[in-house]
């Protein structure tokens, strides 16, 4: 009997996956529970494992692109303990052991992309699951010495005007499945939302003072750093609660008010830009925002974030502060008709009460789909939202 590997369904908006890394051969015999191969989708990598054991027949190959529902390959269940190839030699078997425990495990694309930087594969320590040498663990070419050049012949003096298809100069690479989703969406939101951005300025003087004051009493009780991320998402919950316009989105003719405040905050990952939420962030306690964030951002480090720690949203949040932006427009994440932009914190000469001082001053930005949120509701909403961050005491950290 033969049992269908089949292409799970992994979402309402997925559609189609890219076959990933196979861990086994074609005619392999597997185990129940065995990991077969990684599918690829447009929000989250998909681990298969062996729902019966047999021997494996492959018929989708890394790289394809398949259908959700699609059938990818089949496990022979009526040739368990059968193997198709012939015993080796016990010396030889021996060898093939030791050559395998001699050679690190690699993504096909390592090899090639190695030899064309000058770097020897076996030397590379790997991120990918029990070590496996991912093209992201290449570092940059090193020097090589350039090869000595053939006697100069005579030619005619020919104009250069391009170079060659081949030039080793350039670095082909195919688009991944998160890569391709995340350049549609970026193009969707340009082109299918009146988007519009709207700029003001928070004084931060009073929330830094407040955290190193109470940080060391925070983590001592909650087991997690008090960190400025945790007073945003509570001000902009408290904020949305005044301006349910930016909390909305557009459904056809149709305007859809949230009455709950599910917040998605952009994380950077290796696989590109994924934006977990953090559900109903306006009754979760500083802590339990702190300690959500930490562990989004470890999964998105190890490739474990879920389906479901990406799914929906109401509004969301982008800090381009951490890697030293000072200013920029946040594209929206649709349907969300807000996305909030938080940027580095600078020093800067401000005027208070007729004297010039130096305050630490962060820029934000909102940008906002102007087809439902009018630039009055803009522009009211992140005066609200600095308002609680310049007066934190009114958000009650709840220690």
């Amino acid at each position: 009997m033969n049992m269908d590997i089949i292409v799970p369904q992994v979402g309402e908006s997925i559609v189609e996956a890219e076959i990933g890394e196979w861990f086994k051969q074609d005619g392999e015999q597997v185990e129940q529970d065995d990991l077969l191969l990684e599918l690829e989708t447009e929000k989250i990598n998909v681990e298969l494992n062996a729902e019966s054991s047999g021997k494996l027949t492959i018929l989708a190959q890394q790289g394809d692109i398949v259908k959700i529902g699609a059938v990818i390959g089949r496990i022979d269940e009526s040739a368990v303990g059968t193997t198709t190839t012939a015993e080796e030699p016990a010396s030889e078997t021996a060898e093939a052991e030791t050559a395998a425990t001699e050679q690190p495990a690699m993504n096909p694309a390592v090899p090639k992309i190695a030899a064309e930087r000058g770097i020897d594969p076996t030397t590379l320590k790997g991120s990918g699951r029990d070590g496996r040498i991912l093209v992201d663990d290449i570092p940059a070419a090193t020097e090589q010495p350039a090869p000595s050049a053939p006697p100069a012949k005579e030619t005619p003096a020919v104009a250069t005007t391009s170079a060659p298809a081949d030039d080793d100069r350039i670095e082909r690479v195919p688009m991944t499945q998160i890569r391709k989703k995340i350049a549609e969406r970026l193009l969707m939101a340009r082109q299918q939302t009146a988007m519009l951005t709207t700029f003001n300025e928070i004084d931060m003087s009073r929330v830094i003072s407040l955290r190193n004051k109470q940080k060391a009493a925070f983590e001592k009780k909650h087991g997690v750093p008090l960190g400025f991320m945790s007073f945003f998402v509570k001000a902009t919950a408290e904020a949305l609660k005044d301006f349910p316009e930016v909390n909305a989105r557009i459904d056809g003719d149709d305007i859809i008010y949230h009455n709950y405040y599910d917040i998605g905050v952009a994380v950077g990952s290796k696989r590109g830009l994924v934006v977990p939420v953090i559900r109903d962030a306006d009754q979760l306690r500083f802590d339990a925002i702190e300690k959500t964030i930490r562990g989004f951002a470890e999964k998105a480090q190890s490739g474990k974030l879920s389906l479901d720690d990406l799914q929906g949203g109401t509004f969301t949040i982008s800090n381009g502060g951490i890697y030293g932006s000072v200013l920029s427009t946040p594209l929206l994440n649709p349907p969300q008709s807000g996305i909030l932009g938080m940027h580095a914190i600078k020093d800067r000469a401000v005027v208070i009460d007729g004297e010039i001082v130096v305050r630490p001053i962060m820029n934000i930005a909102l940008s906002y789909d102007h087809r439902i949120i009018d630039g009055q509701q803009a522009v009211g909403f992140l005066k609200q939202l600095k308002t609680y961050i310049e007066d934190p005491e009114e958000m009650l950290l709840e220690m």
